[in-house]
């Protein structure tokens, strides 16, 4: 399975453009076999752009989560925190888990959730296979992640064994015919996403239309 840590994929290392990045200004990138993404001060620069809010619409889409006080929620590749620090703040009561495998982002969220005093969020050591979560969640929000995860079914039943009853699972990842985002044929479509998640044994209970370049899906 390939390594993510994050979200966006970054068209520099992708598509070789280093134009096409800075034009995009775009956050978060998944961590593959081929490319590092170590040294998070710098990358922070980048996955927490201001301008992201733009298309990301990171207060919408929490809002969309419909989440309680006391939710305990999973961000899947959760990278420098941009949707993280966000949850644990719409959470005071509850608990932000920040998944990730590269363990430079790990230690960068943990030290800047200690900043800010949030003491709900923690930074997790995830496994490509397996988000080793400590505790059932309410919640499991992947952002841009979920199409690199390569054994989707296995890493599934090990995420359906750490949810709450009624538990769901939120994906937001790239249109097919959007006109950003990675090359055509690293996306999943939005139909896969059900396909696959209804193997699984989630049903589809939602579905939001407000990004302009992503599809948002969520599954209970």
């Amino acid at each position: 399975m390939i390594h993510f840590l994050s979200r966006l994929v970054l068209g520099a290392l992708l598509c070789g453009s280093t134009g096409w990045l800075a034009s995009a200004g775009w956050a978060q990138t998944p961590h593959t076999h081929q490319h590092s993404f170590g040294g998070a001060d710098q990358w922070a620069q980048v996955f927490d752009d201001p301008e992201r809010d733009k298309w990301q619409k990171p207060h919408e889409v929490i809002q969309a989560l419909a989440l309680k006080p006391d939710s305990v929620v999973a961000d899947i590749g959760s990278g420098t925190g941009y949707f993280a620090i966000r949850l644990a703040h719409m959470v005071p009561q509850g608990v932000v888990y920040g998944v990730d495998t590269e363990p430079d982002m790990v230690k960068y969220l943990t030290e800047r959730a200690r900043k800010l005093g949030l003491t709900n969020l923690i930074a997790l050591a995830g496994a490509p296979d397996d988000p080793r979560l400590p505790a059932n969640v309410d919640v499991a929000l992947f952002v841009d992640v979920f199409h690199h995860v390569e054994n989707r079914a296995a890493y599934l039943k090990k995420l359906r064994a750490s949810l709450k009853p009624g538990g769901r699972i939120a994906v937001i990842d790239f249109r097919m015919d959007g006109p950003v985002g990675p090359p055509k044929e690293g996306r999943i479509s939005a139909e896969q996403v059900t396909v696959e998640l209804k193997a699984a044994g989630f049903s589809l209970v939602q579905q939001h239309a407000f990004l302009p370049n992503q599809y948002f899906l969520i599954f209970q």
